[in-house]
């Protein structure tokens, strides 16, 4: 009997998984239709179409009167109607672990060139996962020490937290996410390039990342001439890749560069399988997709690690208030905001101390600090009200102390809030430094008497 059993089990494992085919029907544009597929097939699946010039795989993105509708993982270049569409089984997971730290890989979790890694067996994951529940993550933990001056005095990050950091193009996004990299305590940092310019990729992992960064780095890429559906995976991955490492118990750094590429790979996709744009042309499940990716990151489980995240978010015309950038702004924990008029006076970073926030204060700073750094908020929004006057010569030195004592204050505060790539800054030096330039501008001690905290 038991020689029956094992000949059968034999027989089992030497046959060929099932394959599931169907046939190419039409191709508009990027949309693929075929028939054949449609009650094997799901949303999300991954599809290899095989035409006369090779083959391409492909994602179900729709259904409609019995026909699948596919999107590219490239381009449907070749491909005619009668080709066959093969279902692929269990193709749509990825495998990390520790070899994966200090490489470069693609929106498929692919190794590039650039880093080669061997590639063995291991346990696959879900790109797209769902977040942990509202009762089963911790609640956010201590402060994370960035060493960038100005965030760790008005916008301090915390473990777990998720930040948003605003601003148009050519504003210093990118390197300041190569010195958030750099400077932050974390045990691991996972990058994710969305829609990158390609010719800037080699160059930020060189330059702005360096040795040092992509020691304990792992970098997810997906140009902006790959398809949608490549740079809306590689948010995905990214993501994913961070999450494994939470699962290890480490504290990971998730920096993704930019979200705003990631909701407009998502309209395409949503406009190809005939969704109706609303707001500015982005479909309803742009709105939908983004709390699902940014709530994944946050405090883990109890025994997990936090993964801590930075995401960009490169606003239309530095329109603050356009819908991507609002939608992010209320789901995230905090925004930094990158002003263009603050860049072009060639301080870098070029953060708006009024108009950026994080909402773990004031429970993140000690009360000492929190006074401080009230203080100092205080000061300089009292010279931003009077900046205009102050320029055109309307107000004179000596009308008002209070504002006397601002312009002294700020004159100095914003030299030292510019802060070079490669410069470091303890934050318990900064707190010195401010409460230094407090006193001598002739500001009121703020260590003198009590201020109510904010609840």
């Amino acid at each position: 009997m038991s020689a029956t059993f094992s000949t059968l089990k034999s027989k089992v494992y030497s046959l060929e998984s099932t394959r599931i085919t169907g046939r190419v029907k039409s191709i508009v544009g990027l949309t693929l239709c075929a028939s054949g597929l449609e009650r094997a097939a799901g949303i999300g699946q991954r599809c290899r179409i095989t035409s006369r010039h090779g083959v391409i795989d492909g994602e179900v993105i729709g259904a409609r009167d019995g026909e699948l509708q596919l999107l590219p993982y490239g381009s449907w270049d070749g491909v005619a109607v009668g080709d066959k569409v093969e279902l692929l089984h269990h193709d749509d997971a990825i495998s990390p672990d520790d070899s994966w730290i200090g490489t470069v890989v693609d929106a498929l979790g692919r190794p590039l060139s650039y880093t080669p890694r061997q590639p063995r067996s291991r346990k696959r994951l879900a790109r797209r996962a769902p977040p942990p529940g509202a009762f089963e993550r911790r609640r956010v933990g201590e402060k994370l020490e960035t060493q960038i001056k100005c965030i760790d005095l008005f916008t301090p990050i915390c473990r777990g937290q998720r930040m948003g950091i605003f601003a148009g193009s050519g504003v210093g996004k990118s390197t300041l996410m190569a010195m958030l990299a750099r400077n932050t305590n974390a045990d691991v940092v996972v990058f994710g390039l969305v829609g990158e310019r390609g010719r800037e990729v080699r160059e930020f992992i060189q330059e702005d990342l360096g040795e040092e960064g992509m020691a304990r780095s792992v970098v997810v890429v997906a140009t902006g001439d790959e398809a949608p559906l490549l740079r809306r995976q590689a948010a995905w991955t990214a993501t994913s890749v961070a999450e494994h490492f939470r699962s290890t118990g480490r504290q990971v750094l998730l920096l993704l560069d930019s979200v705003t590429r990631f909701a407009m790979a998502q309209r395409e996709i949503g406009l190809s399988s005939g969704e109706p744009p609303t707001t500015r042309g982005y479909p309803p499940t742009v709105f939908s997709e983004l709390p699902h990716l940014l709530e994944r990151a946050g405090p883990g489980r109890e025994g997990e690690g936090d993964i801590t995240g930075i995401y960009t978010v490169l606003v239309d015309g530095d329109d603050m208030n356009e819908p991507i950038a609002d939608a992010i702004r209320g789901i995230v924990d905090g925004h930094i905001v990158l002003d263009r008029r603050i860049a072009e006076q060639n301080r870098f970073p070029a953060i708006d101390v009024q108009r950026s926030i994080s909402r773990m204060l004031p429970h993140c700073h000690s009360p000492e600090e929190y006074k401080v750094m009230s203080k100092a908020r205080q000061a300089l929004a009292r010279y931003a009200d009077m900046e205009e006057l102050i320029r055109v010569g309307a107000y004179r030195i000596g009308t008002d102390p209070e504002v006397d004592a601002s312009v002294r204050f700020f004159k100095e505060a914003d030299a030292f809030l510019s802060q070079q790539r490669a410069d470091k800054t303890p934050a318990d030096t900064s707190f010195a430094e401010v409460y230094r330039m407090l006193l001598e501008a002739g500001v009121d001690d703020p260590l003198a008497q009590p201020v109510p905290m904010a609840g």
